[in-house]
C-alpha cells in the first residue's frame, strides 16, 4: 500500500522506552502502543482542526508537528513509536507516506519532519471523503455489509428508524466477522453483540446514499441528508455469540430483543458522553457513567466508534 510503504518492516517502537511514563498521559493500565494509538485517533480523527492542526485534502498532516501535540508529547513519543503502530496496529488504523515537500524521499529517513501521517477513517471534523476514500458502486459491491453494535442500543435504533452517523461523517460497516474467515481488519468491535446486515446493492440502486471504503478495509456510508441509513435496508439482524433469534428481516422487524438482553448495559466505554463521542476510562467518567448511558440509548446505532 503506497501510503504505508515506506515504513513497512519498521518494528524500532517494541522497546517500550517510557512506558512506565505513559501514564501521564491518562492511560493508566493500557498498553503503550494503545495509549499512543488512542492519541493519534483523538488528534487526526477528532481534534485537528481544534488543535490548529493543518490536514491536507487527504486527510494527512505533517507527522512532526503531530508529535509536538501535548498529550503525545506527555507519552514521550519517538519516531519509532508511531512507526510501530502504523505498521502494527491490527486495524491499520493509521497511513504514513514520505512529505510531498521532499524531492527525494528517503524511505529509510526517521526524520519526522520527512513524513506525513492520517487517520484511515473514523473522522468527526470535516475531511472530502472522495480524496480520503474510494468510492463503492454497483460495480465494485462487497458481498457482505455487517454493522456491529450491542444489545443496550437496538431499541433505539428501531425507534429512530435506521442507523445515524451521530458526531462522526460516516457510519461503519465490515465485510465480515472479525473471527472469520474473510481477514477482516477492522469496521467492527470484537465485543459487538447484534449483526446487522445490510442491502448496499439496494440503497445505491435507489439512490440517495453515497458508500466508500477506506485504506484499512472499512465500508462507510454518509447515511441520506439526515445523516441515517434507514432500516428498510436491513435485510437480517440477529445476536452475534447469544442467541436471541432473529429480530429483523427483509426491511422489517420480526421480533422483539427477549427482556434478558433488553436491559442489558453497554460495555464499559460504549457509552455516549453529552459531546456524541463515547465515553472512554478517562479522569471522571465514571461520575458520569449512569448519565452518560441513558443518553447513549436515545442517540442511537453509531454510538459504538471510538475508535473502530
Amino acid at each position: 500500500m503506497e501510503e504505508r510503504g515506506g515504513c513497512q518492516g519498521a518494528r524500532g517502537g517494541r522497546g517500550r522506552r517510557g512506558s512506565g511514563r505513559g501514564d501521564a498521559g491518562g492511560g493508566s493500565g493500557q498498553g503503550r502502543e494503545v495509549q499512543v494509538s488512542k492519541a493519534l485517533s483523538k488528534l487526526l480523527r477528532h481534534h485537528a482542526e481544534k488543535e490548529g492542526l493543518q490536514l491536507d485534502d487527504g486527510g494527512f498532516a505533517r507527522l512532526d508537528q503531530v508529535m509536538q501535540w501535548p498529550r503525545l508529547k506527555s507519552l514521550h513519543v519517538t519516531f519509532d513509536d508511531i512507526k510501530t503502530v502504523v505498521v502494527d496496529n491490527a486495524k491499520q488504523r493509521f497511513s504514513m507516506k514520505p512529505s510531498p515537500s521532499l524531492s527525494t524521499p528517503d524511505l529509510s529517513s526517521t526524520n519526522a519532519a520527512d513524513w506525513i501521517i492520517r487517520a484511515n477513517q473514523g473522522h468527526s471534523i470535516a475531511i472530502d471523503a472522495s480524496s480520503l476514500l474510494t468510492p463503492v458502486t454497483l460495480d465494485t459491491l462487497p458481498e457482505t455489509v455487517i454493522h456491529g453494535t450491542y444489545f443496550a442500543f437496538w431499541e433505539a435504533i428501531v425507534e429512530s428508524g435506521g442507523l445515524k452517523r451521530m458526531t462522526r461523517n460516516h457510519i461503519h460497516f465490515s465485510t465480515g466477522l472479525p473471527e472469520g474467515k474473510e481477514d477482516i481488519i477492522s469496521g467492527m468491535r470484537k465485543d459487538a453483540e447484534i449483526l446487522i446486515y445490510v442491502d448496499i446493492k439496494r440503497s445505491l440502486e435507489e439512490g440517495g446514499v453515497k458508500w466508500w471504503k477506506s485504506e484499512n478495509g472499512v465500508v462507510l456510508t454518509d447515511g441520506n441528508v439526515e445523516g441515517m441509513l434507514s432500516s428498510k435496508y436491513f435485510t437480517r439482524v440477529e445476536g452475534r455469540r447469544e442467541e436471541v433469534g432473529i429480530l429483523w428481516e427483509d426491511g422489517k422487524e420480526v421480533a422483539k430483543l427477549p427482556e434478558k438482553q433488553r436491559g442489558r448495559k453497554p460495555p464499559r466505554g460504549k457509552e455516549v458522553r453529552g459531546d456524541g463521542h463515547r465515553g472512554g476510562a478517562g479522569r471522571g467518567n465514571g461520575r458520569r457513567r449512569g448519565r452518560d448511558r441513558g443518553r447513549g440509548k436515545q442517540l442511537d446505532g453509531e454510538v459504538r466508534q471510538g475508535e473502530t
